[in-house]
Formats: C-alpha cells, structure tokens, sequence
C-alpha cells in the first residue's frame, strides 16, 4: 500500500475512533492538565449536601465546572487512545445482530391526550407532554457525523411533530446539543440550558434562554423544571479543553401532577439518595448506554446494574431507559441495553417497575 494511502486510511480510521477532535488536546499539554484540575477526580462534596455544595458555588473554579463526585477523569485523550488502539472489544461478536430500525411516530393520539405523556423520540431525544405544553429534550433529528451509524433514523416529517414550547438541554456533548436540530425549530422556541451555552443559542437566534445553576429552576405556572448535579462532564471545543460550560440533571414537576427525572448522561454516584429524599419521583428516566468497557466508561456513563442501584436509592415508582439503540458510542452493540436492563430489575424483584419505552414508543400518564 502506498504511504499516502495509507495515511487517508490511517486518518479516516482515526475520525471513525472519533480521535481527530482530540488530536489538537494532544498537542496541547496545558489544555489536558487544565481539564484535570477542573475535575481532579476527588471527593470536593465531602461533608456537604449536594444543595449546600452546588449553593456554595464550590463547582465554580477558575472559569470551568468541577464535579462534587470522587472517580471523575476527564479531559484525558490519552484513555481514549487506550481504549481505541489497545483495549479488547468482547462485544464485537454481537454486532452482526444489530439492526436499523427506522422510527415512525403517530403524533396524533399525543396531541389527543388530556393530561402527561412521554414520548421517545431517538437517543437521548425524549418528547414530554404537559397538559397543553410540549418540553423537548436533548433533540437530535439527522444523526450525528458521517462515520457514526443512525441505528434509528427518523422516518416521519419532522414537521408533524408537535412544536416544543420548551427545549431542555443537558449538556454540550455533540449528540446531546446538536445545532442543525435545534435550528429546525422556531428560532422564538424557549430554550432551558445549564450555564455557559449563551452564545451557542444566539448564534442560532434563539435568544429566549434561561440559564440554570444546580439546584435553580424555571417556573412557569405550577410546572417546574429543576437542574441538579449528576456525574458527567462536557466539551465542545478541544482547544479550550473540558467543563467551560455546566452539565446536568433535570426534575420536571408537571403541572399534570407527574414528576419527571431525567438523568442525562452521568455515571453513577452515591448522592442519589439525596435527590430522592428532595423530590419525590413518579417516572425515573436514565440515560444507558455507552457504558462499555466499564474501566474507560465508569466515570462518564452509568451501566445497567449501577442503574438499578440509582433507581432504588431514588425511590422512583418506575424506571424507564433512553440513550441506547441509535448511535453506538461504546463497545456494546445498541441492542442490548434493555436486555440488561430487564435482566437487572428482575435480579432486584423490580420488573414490574420498569417501563419498556422502545423508539417512538409513548407512555401515557
């Protein structure tokens, strides 16, 4: 093979990895240690509640966001490089079995329905009615980049879908805020994001923003939307490296009289107790996937058995699971969360508190 093809080959493996994005971190020293000591990995909550901690702004330190969790460790490229170049993948077996599954969604009997309903739309995106108001989550309608496979690419016109008098963002990660999504959307759309986002949405000319700390809230009416802190990290530019903007959790208190948790991406952590002793909690939505392998993925992402775990200490009346089944972003092939996560509540003696919310599939309150 000739050295220039092989280069391109080389190059376009690397951008399938999703390594290209890092190079420049690699080349960057400073950039790596910066994002190491904005998230050093120690227990900076210690003696503290999570209100207090998040209340004290000690996550605030020198313009990024630190974790009040233990085990964090992030902005490091050279454990990707670990895990892309070096790290057995036992799951690649499986991928023979994956399928694309189109999604097709009636929107009509949501639209009909009096009351709360939750619709999964794809990958983290989850569609919430509340009465007369649509909250939209984490939208992401056309994919991500070209090498990363759509396992569920949406087949309904996009404009059928009820217009979202609120966008709910978690975090900046690309598959989690994605632009040309956001830009199909009425630009007057209001937008609910963590701190440090401004720009992004006014670039896109959706100026109608509220900004939330952990532990702030929106209220519209006797609806409240809530962030609160769970166990992840974001990055959208490699040059300034890690956490230069907030991530999060959400408690959607509806009006309908349901309260909502959306987990969005986070590992697990041992404050969720916590939260749930806060707010009391009807539907448990967890973000599972890309949770292999477990000693690359623990810090970011929360595995089947850990979501068992953060379920129970909730003390939410029903589990549901999303962030599985469109993009494989770990080893494990997009099918097989809710198998695990069906085989872990019945170890549990849970099953019938989980909700098996496929792609386009809605549950009704």
């Amino acid at each position: 093979m000739q050295r220039r093809v092989f280069i391109a080959k080389l190059i376009q493996w690397l951008k399938g990895a999703g390594l290209v994005i890092f190079m420049p971190v690699f080349m960057n020293p400073k950039i790596v240690n910066a994002g190491q000591n904005a998230d050093s990995g120690t227990n900076a909550a210690e003696g503290m509640s999570l209100r207090e901690f998040s209340e004290k702004k000690r996550h605030h330190v020198a313009n990024r966001f630190q974790s009040p969790f233990p085990g964090s460790d992030h902005g490091n490229p050279w454990r990707i490089l670990k895990w892309k170049l070096f790290s057995k993948n036992n799951h690649k077996v499986l991928y023979q079995n994956e399928r694309v599954i189109p999604v097709k969604i009636d929107w009509s009997p949501v639209t009909r329905h009096a009351g709360v309903s939750i619709t999964f739309i794809n990958h983290a995106s989850v569609m919430i009615k509340d009465n007369n108001t649509y909250l939209l989550v984490d939208p992401v309608f056309d994919g991500l980049f070209p090498l990363i496979k759509d396992y569920s690419p949406l087949n309904f016109d996009i404009k059928t879908m009820p217009s979202p008098n609120h966008v709910l963002i978690t975090h900046g990660h690309y598959d989690h805020l994605d632009k040309p999504s956001l830009g199909s959307l009425d630009p007057n759309t209001h937008v609910i994001t963590p701190l440090g986002y401004t720009s992004i949405f006014k670039n896109l000319g959706m100026l109608d923003q509220d900004r939330l700390d952990w532990f702030e809230s929106y209220r519209e009416g006797e609806r409240e939307i809530i962030l609160l802190p769970c166990k992840h990290w974001t990055l959208r530019n490699p040059l300034i490296g890690p956490n230069r903007s907030l991530w999060g959790a959400y408690l959607i208190k509806t009006s309908g009289g349901v309260n909502i948790f959306i987990s969005g991406d986070t590992a697990y952590h041992e404050r969720y107790a916590e939260l749930g002793r806060d707010f009391p909690i009807d539907l448990a939505v967890f973000n599972l996937g890309a949770y292999e392998p477990q000693w690359f993925m623990e810090s970011s992402h929360i595995n089947p058995r850990e979501t068992v775990q953060a379920f129970k200490a909730l003390g939410a009346r029903q589990l549901a699971i999303i962030h599985w089944g469109t993009f494989r972003l770990g080893d494990e092939p997009v099918y097989l969360p809710p198998i695990a996560i069906k085989k872990e509540m019945e170890k549990a003696g849970l099953s019938d508190r989980l909700v098996q919310l496929n792609h386009g599939n809605t549950l009704f309150f």
